[in-house]
């Protein structure tokens, strides 16, 4: 008897690996390093070093973390598609001096960025 719930036991310790693992791979990270302040959700980050990683396995939101400076950020993409390209990458929209974040593309995702009339209108004008 006791033979037969340790494999059960057993059982579900491997199932309870399994499951990890599959959520490990749903739960993809990039880490770019950024020479330069940018906003992204209407905050403004410092330059750095941020990880990128999703937080549902909706891939309906994002998190950009740095973690050396303890700034995060919840990004909201207007749009999830399947990439295209292996090669991860962001892409900034520049209005002014500041650079705004457009575009995250991962291995398997791209997300696109809204990026906030607001904050483009309270861009001080330059001279």
């Amino acid at each position: 008897m006791k033979k037969h719930y340790l494999r059960i036991l057993l059982a579900l310790v491997g199932f309870a690996g399994f499951g990890s693992i599959a959520r490990a791979q749903v739960h993809q990270e990039i880490v770019v390093t950024l020479p330069f302040e940018f906003m992204v959700a209407g905050k403004t980050l410092p330059a750095g070093t941020y990880t990128v990683s999703s937080i549902a396995d909706d891939r309906s939101d994002l998190v950009l973390s740095n973690y050396g400076k303890h700034v995060s950020v919840l990004v909201h993409p207007i749009s999830v598609e399947d990439a295209s390209a292996d090669k991860p990458s962001v892409s900034f929209e520049r209005v002014g001096e500041t650079r705004f974040l457009t575009r995250i593309a991962t291995q398997d995702e791209v997300y696109s960025i809204p990026v906030s009339g607001v904050a483009i209108i309270d861009e001080p004008a330059q001279n």
